[in-house]
C-alpha cells in the first residue's frame, strides 16, 4: 500500500487552521499516489490540549471540522486524529482516529493506553479503548494504533497496562500497522523510537508507518523523525527531524536505508530552535531581547534565537555592572557582531549606586552580601522588560537545569523572562553546544553562505577568526556571575562536571542521596547538591516556562512540592 505521511506542525486550539493545514497536506500527498494519507495523533486539536478540551464549543467544533475534512476526500483515505465525545460511562472524552473515505460513513478508532507519568495527563480527559479492530482500506487490514499503544512494556517506566493493542489488531488480521504518534523529544528517544517498533514488526511480521508530530508547543518539542519499517524491522523510509516533511511510502518497498539521528548537540540545538521558533510565532512574538553577559549561556541563548528567528528579530544588550569584566563587555559586543544581532548597551552602575542608597540608613552597620548582588540582575530585569514593553520583544531568560537546579539564580532577576530556552540543558552541555556552534554549525553556515552565523562580522567590524561564532573567550574562560569582586561560579557550586552527574542521578533517576553516595561521590557533595535542589523547588515554580530536552526536566516533567521535609 502507497500510505502518505503527512509530518505537520499543528497549533494547539487553532481548530480551523489545523483543518486547512491538514487539507493541504492530504491533497499533496493524494496528488503523489497515496492511497492512505496518515496525520499524528490529534492533529485536528494540537497536541496536547489539555483543559481546552472542557471549553464548551472545543470539541463540538472539532467534530465539525472533522465532517468538512470528510467531505473533501477522494480516492485517498485520511486518518485524522481528533478528541471524540464518549457518551458512555467514564471520562467525557475519547482520543481518537477518524478514517474518512469518499462515499462511506467515517469510522472510529480510539486509543487504547492512556499515559498518565512524565508530561502526560491523558486520563484527566480520556476514555481508553474497550477494544480495537481492523479497517479495510482499498483491500488491506489496516490496524489502527495511535501514539501509547504501540508502546512495549520494555520501553516504559514500569509494567503500566493490561492490554497489547498491536497484538490485537495483529491476532484480528491486520496487514499493517499504522500509529498516529505526537511523541514529544528528549535525547535519545528517536533512536529509542525505532528500536522499539522495529522489534514489534519483527515480532509480528508486519510493516508499521509511524507518523509523528512537529512542531513546538509550549515547553514540549516534537521532532517528526517518522519514517516506515518493512515486515523485518528495516527502514524503508525516514522524515526529516525538526521540520515539516511529506512522503509517500510504497509498504511493499525492498530498498531499505539506516535509521539517521544527528550528533546530540546538533539534536539538541535544533529542538531548541524549533521550540523558541514556534513559541514566538504562536504566541505572535516576532522579536526577542536577551541580555548578554558576556558569559557561555546567554552567547548560546542568542545563537539559538538569531537561529529559530534570524539575527534582525534578536536584540542583544549589554548591562555592565561595577563588577563586570572588560573582557566580558567585549566578549558581549563580539558575539553580537558575529551573530549579526542589533545591540545596546545599558550600564546598571548608576542606577545600582543609587538604588544601594535608598538603604542607606536601614542597612547601616550591615556588610554587603547577596542582597547587594542581587540587586544587579533585578535591575537588569528592569532594563530587559522595559525593552520589553516598548518593543514587544520577549525576553529569554538564560539561566541552565544545573544553575536552576541549586538555586543559583536571582528569583525577579536572571529568571524573568517569558521563556527560559536552555533551562532543561545542563551546564556540562552548554558547552558542548557552544564548541558544536562554533564548529559544524558554523562551517554549514558558511556553505549556506548564512554570514551572521558564519562568523564575518558586520558593520566594519573587525572580522572574527573563519567560523567562530562564541568567542573563544567565552568558551574558555572561568564561568562567574561578575556580581561581586573576583567572583567564579567554583566558589559556591562543586566543579560541574560533578555537580552534572549528582543532578542526573537525583533529577532524572530518582536516586536518594544514599544510593547516590554508594556511586562513589561525596557525601558532603550529594547531600549539599540536594538541599540546594530541595530548597529551591519556590524559585523553579515561579520561573518562566522552559523547552524540554532531557529525560525528566523541572516545571512540566517534575512535580514536587513545596512545603516538604523529606530527606532520605
Amino acid at each position: 500500500m502507497k500510505i502518505g505521511f503527512a509530518q505537520i506542525n499543528p497549533t494547539v486550539g487553532d481548530l480551523r487552521g489545523n483543518c486547512e493545514l491538514i487539507t493541504r497536506a492530504y491533497e499533496r500527498l493524494a496528488a503523489a499516489g497515496a492511497e492512505l494519507v496518515l496525520t499524528p495523533e490529534l492533529a485536528m486539536t494540537g497536541y496536547p490540549p489539555q483543559d481546552l478540551v472542557l471549553k464548551s464549543r472545543f470539541v463540538p467544533e472539532n467534530l465539525e471540522l472533522l465532517e468538512k475534512l470528510h467531505a473533501g476526500v477522494g480516492d485517498a483515505a485520511l486518518l485524522v486524529g481528533f478528541v471524540d465525545r464518549n457518551d458512555g460511562r467514564g471520562k467525557p472524552f475519547r482520543n481518537a482516529a477518524a478514517l474518512l473515505e469518499r462515499g462511506k460513513p467515517i469510522r472510529k478508532t480510539y486509543k487504547s493506553l492512556l499515559p498518565t507519568y512524565d508530561v502526560f495527563d491523558e486520563e484527566r480527559y480520556f476514555q481508553p479503548a474497550e477494544r480495537v479492530e481492523p479497517f479495510l482500506v482499498h483491500g488491506k487490514k489496516i490496524g489502527v494504533t495511535i501514539c501509547e499503544d504501540i508502546w512495549t512494556e520494555h520501553y516504559l517506566p514500569r509494567p503500566l497496562y493490561d492490554c497489547e493493542p498491536v497484538r490485537s489488531l495483529v491476532e484480528q488480521g491486520a496487514e499493517i500497522i499504522v500509529n498516529l504518534s505526537s511523541s514529544p523529544f528528549s535525547l535519545h528517544k528517536p533512536a529509542i523510537r525505532y528500536e522499539m517498533v522495529a522489534g514489534l514488526a519483527r515480532a509480528h511480521q508486519r510493516p508499521i508507518s509511524y507518523c509523528n508530530l512537529i512542531g513546538g508547543n509550549d515547553q514540549l518539542v516534537f521532532d517528526g523523525n517518522s519514517f516506515a519499517l518493512n515486515s523485518a524491522g528495516n527502514v524503508i523510509a525516514q522524515l526529516a527531524a525538526f521540520r515539516e516533511d511529506e512522503r509517500v511510502v510504497d509498504t511493499d518497498s525492498t530498498s531499505t536505508i539506516e535509521f539517521h539521528q544527528g550528533k546530540i548537540p546538533e539534536q539538541i540545538f535544533a529542538a531548541l530552535s524549533l521550540g523558541l521558533r514556534d513559541y514566538c510565532r504562536k504566541c505572535n512574538f516576532d522579536s526577542v531581547v536577551v541580555g548578554l553577559s558576556g558569559g557561555i549561556d546567554s552567547a548560546v541563548t542568542a545563537a539559538i534565537a538569531a537561529d529559530a528567528l534570524g539575527p534582525e528579530n534578536v536584540t542583544g544588550v549589554s548591562m555592565p555592572s561595577p563588577y563586570s569584566s572588560r573582557g566580558s563587555i567585549e566578549d558581549a559586543r563580539a558575539l553580537a557582531n558575529n551573530l549579526g544581532l542589533k545591540f545596546v548597551e545599558i550600564p546598571i552602575t548608576d542606577a545600582f549606586q543609587v538604588f544601594k542608597a535608598q538603604f542607606k540608613e536601614i542597612f547601616k552597620g550591615l556588610p554587603e552580601n547577596e542582597t547587594e548582588e542581587n540587586m544587579q540582575p533585578r535591575l537588569r530585569a528592569m532594563i530587559l522588560m522595559a525593552l520589553s514593553n516598548k518593543f514587544g520583544h520577549l525576553v529569554l531568560s538564560t539561566g541552565n537545569k544545573s544553575e536552576l537546579a541549586v538555586g543559583y539564580c536571582t528569583l525577579y532577576g536572571d529568571m524573568a523572562g517569558g521563556l527560559a530556552v536552555i533551562s532543561d540543558v545542563p551546564k556540562t552541555m552548554i558547552y558542548e553546544l557552544a564548541r558544536w556552534i562554533d564548529s559544524d554549525y558554523a562551517q554549514r553556515a558558511i556553505e549556506v553562505n548564512r554570514p551572521y552565523l558564519a562568523g564575518k562580522g558586520r558593520g566594519g567590524s573587525p572580522e572574527p577568526p573563519r567560523g567562530e561564532v562564541i568567542p573563544k573567550s567565552t568558551i574558555e574562560k572561568p564561568p562567574s556571575a561578575e556580581l561581586k569582586p573576583n567572583q567564579k561560579d567554583q566558589d559556591t557550586l562543586p566543579p560541574y562536571e560533578v555537580l552534572d552527574e549528582i543532578l542526573q542521578l537525583y533529577v532524572e533517576e530518582n536516586l536518594s542521596a544514599r544510593d547516590i553516595i554508594a556511586h562513589g561521590f561525596d557525601e558532603k557533595t550529594v547531600r549539599w547538591v540536594q538541599r540546594r535542589v530541595d530548597l529551591n523547588e519556590y524559585k523553579r515554580e515561579q520561573a518562566a516556562p522552559g523547552l524540554k530536552v532531557t529525560s525528566r526536566a523541572f516545571g512540566i516533567g517534575r512535580k514536587m512540592p513545596i512545603a516538604q521535609k523529606y530527606v532520605d
